[in-house]
């Protein structure tokens, strides 16, 4: 069992010394780590953490560890802060492009410049602006942990600038163009895929949080729908329901009054259905506003009553309505429909209301960001310069 003590050094510096016993060769074993501590009991408590880590075999010497390994030790941290679709997407991001980049460097190696080339090459290789600021984030977290842990003395993110998220014309829909697809999504067969897209459009929520309301979420008699949950999957965890993206995405927000009566009449007809349907009716997280029916149209095959959509199935549907809308536009010889991301429809409801001259603070609330700055930077580009978002944001700092 490893045994230490700790030798004062400087003005809150410390000296940790660790015995690992009698090696192979005979000669005893020692291990030392320089630390800042403000006494001798703050010291002890860092010892103890230190032997811990040697006992468990969480430490490795500065000197000696790669990115490649160090990205183990961190992963085990970042586990328990985070949540498990959080640590699936930490793990397609690190081993796609950063990995690859910067295994078998050393970490105190690892320089801002490095990074700022890794960033660099995402950028040519022609990723979106907010796929490139996750790798970011994801390299943040993990520099930001090795300096508290004292594996490397400086953070070489803090000289490296975080890529700002953009969103282009041509991203969103106008008023005009949202009218036109309403009109066309009134007459689909698919009314319960039809009415997740106009939700997206009017609410600006999120995918996974229409995937997740249930029935208790929409209050008719406020007009009001919260926001509790995000449908979430993972291979390991399969769907679960989790907190929202933010404290601040738990959120009430208005049921749009062109939806209000389709809204009523679709869980109308989903109580309806776990009435006939009894014990076929899956309702293990709860019961959904859009779930599975018992019989799929577009395969023709028999399924499970009442059960989550999947993640991809809002998508999948939109890919192929596009396709159909526009083949029969193009035989019309009419103009074709605008093709448009499911998420950008968040970003056609934030953009809409921003252009009519919204209160920035309060949308901001409304779509569930964390903070204003977030708003500002993905839609600062809609506002005509930088004197008006300096006026937006300090006329909604002093009104909040």
């Amino acid at each position: 069992m490893a045994r230490g003590t700790v030798e004062k050094r400087g003005s809150n510096s410390w000296r940790l010394n660790v015995s690992m016993g009698i090696g192979a060769n005979g000669k005893y074993k020692r291990k030392r780590k320089t630390v800042k501590a403000r006494n001798k009991t703050e010291a002890t408590q860092l010892l103890n953490k230190f032997i811990y880590e040697l006992n468990n075999g969480e430490y490795v010497a500065p000197s000696k560890i790669r990115f490649i390994d160090y990205v183990d030790i961190w992963r085990k941290y970042a586990i328990k802060k985070v949540s498990h679709k959080t640590i699936e997407t930490y793990d397609y991001i690190l081993n796609g492009r950063i990995i690859p980049f910067l295994a078998h460097k050393k970490m105190e190696d690892i320089t801002s410049y490095h990074l700022m080339d890794l960033l660099e090459t995402l950028d040519s290789d022609g990723l979106s602006s907010s796929t490139i600021q996750k790798h970011y984030n994801v390299l943040s977290n993990i520099f930001q942990f090795a300096t508290r842990q004292d594996t490397i003395k400086k953070n070489p993110m803090l000289k490296v600038d975080k890529p700002s998220v953009t969103y282009q014309k041509g991203e969103v829909y106008t008023s005009s163009e949202v009218d036109e697809l309403f009109k066309i999504l009134d007459n689909e067969e698919n009314e319960q895929m039809a009415l997740i897209v106009k939700l997206a459009l009017k609410t600006g929520m999120r995918k996974g949080e229409i995937l997740a309301l249930k029935w208790e979420d929409v209050n008719f008699s406020t007009n009001r729908i919260e926001i509790n949950h995000s449908l979430s999957y993972t291979k390991e965890f399969g769907y679960q329901m989790k907190s929202p993206k933010t404290e601040g995405s738990v959120r009430k927000v208005v049921i749009p009054q062109e939806l209000h009566d389709d809204l009523k009449k679709h869980i109308f007809n989903k109580r309806q259905e776990k009435l006939a349907t009894q014990e076929l009716w899956y309702d293990y997280l709860g019961d959904l506003v859009f779930s599975t029916y018992g019989h799929h149209k577009e395969t023709n095959r028999l399924t499970v009553f009442g059960k989550q959509l999947h993640l991809n199935a809002p998508n999948r549907w939109l890919n192929r309505f596009y396709e159909r809308v526009n083949n029969q536009l193009e035989a019309d010889n009419k103009p074709l429909l605008k093709i448009v991301k499911f998420h950008d429809f968040r970003h056609t409801f934030a953009t809409d209301l921003i252009s009519k001259g919204g209160n920035i603070n309060k949308i901001s609330k409304y779509l569930g960001h964390s903070t204003i700055t977030t708003t500002v930077d993905t839609y600062g580009h809609l506002l005509e310069d930088d004197k008006e978002i300096e006026d937006l944001v300090n006329s909604n700092s002093q009104s909040s």
